[in-house]
């Protein structure tokens, strides 16, 4: 394994040589994961512009559709620790951040912390576990720290939490807090793959001996490389005013009894610069924040009854908000 980029990627404007080669490593990592999760194309790439956003993914979809497949071999991929958590409805917090115990040789109380301590954090079916174990991620999501017996501990840099639910099975569910959901910057929605997709998932399965194998292609080092890199790209003003607009237009739009609040604002943001390196584009385009707008928002609107019982979904919703929008020429 080579070195991706040398530490100068951290200066205040990368030199486009680095910025290329943040771009190839990207495309070669999306690449890599792609090789085990087939079909799953536009998920993939979300959860990487969530990585380099340096942000949450809430991931929606009935299981079986290799979201922990998907979590492991990203964490493979840059050598990351991983983490996965089956939320149940009698799970305690400190089975997600850890506790103290009294240790009776020593006659002192040692801390043993939980699998939140890691790179990535997969909390399997999150909303089938009570507020209050909920609730113990987000200190970890917002801080990236964890309080334990009154003492603060950090968690490794890169972290992500990556949290599925199943849209279908609601018996035995909690619902998400608000101020929970609005820690997750994007909300992936995982569907069936495609007949081909899943005739190749098969093929991979039965017709060789070994399993297919991915490369680890950079480090976590690396990653937070890229995540500053991604956050030095071009955002022209006309272009946060455009942002600005669209969550704006969620507060006041009809049949919405709940827009979005300033964070949804700052996920658009963040998400487009890394969707901006993803694509090789050295400056945020209006382009780039209709390609985001939808995961980052859907999960923080509330649609009114009537839309509601009519089965408007909400993506509908959101992408008759954004061509409402006029967008800036570039």
């Amino acid at each position: 394994m080579t070195e991706p980029f040398s530490e100068t990627a951290a200066s205040p404007e990368p030199a486009r040589s680095q910025f290329d080669q943040a771009h190839q490593l990207l495309r070669q990592l999306q690449t890599e994961i792609q090789k085990l999760v087939i079909g799953q194309d536009t998920v993939v790439q979300q959860v990487l512009m969530a990585l380099i956003a340096r942000g949450h993914v809430l991931i929606e979809g009935v299981p079986g559709l290799g979201k922990t497949l998907l979590v492991r071999t990203l964490a493979q991929c840059f050598g990351g620790r991983f983490a996965r958590i089956q939320f149940t409805p009698d799970l305690m917090p400190s089975d997600v951040t850890g506790h103290a115990m009294f240790n009776m040789k020593t006659q002192e109380f040692e801390i043993r912390k939980g699998p939140a301590f890691t790179h990535l954090l997969l909390a399997d079916e999150i909303n089938r576990a009570p507020a209050k174990t909920q609730a113990a991620l987000l200190e970890v999501m917002q801080e990236g720290q964890i309080t334990i017996e009154g003492t603060s501990y950090t968690v490794d840099s890169p972290f992500m939490v990556l949290a599925t639910q199943n849209p279908i099975e609601q018996e035995g569910t909690y619902p998400l807090p608000e101020a929970e959901l609005d820690r997750f910057m994007l909300k992936v929605l995982i569907h069936y793959p495609g007949q081909k997709d899943e005739e190749s998932m098969l093929t991979q399965m039965c017709g060789a001996d070994d399993k297919v194998a991915v490369r680890q292609l950079l480090k976590p080092q690396h990653v937070l490389s890229l995540q500053k890199i991604a956050q030095q790209i071009t955002v022209d003003p006309a272009v946060i005013e455009y942002i600005v607009k669209i969550v704006r237009a969620t507060r006041d739009w009809a049949g919405v009894s709940r827009g979005a609040g300033p964070r949804a604002s700052i996920a658009i943001l963040a998400a487009a610069r890394a969707y901006a390196l993803l694509n090789n584009n050295a400056y945020v385009t209006p382009d780039d924040v209709k390609a985001v707008a939808l995961p980052a928002l859907r999960h923080r609107l509330l649609l009114a009854a009537e839309l509601d019982i009519e089965g408007v979904p909400v993506d509908q919703v959101l992408t008759d908000i954004c061509q409402s929008i006029k967008a800036p020429r570039r």
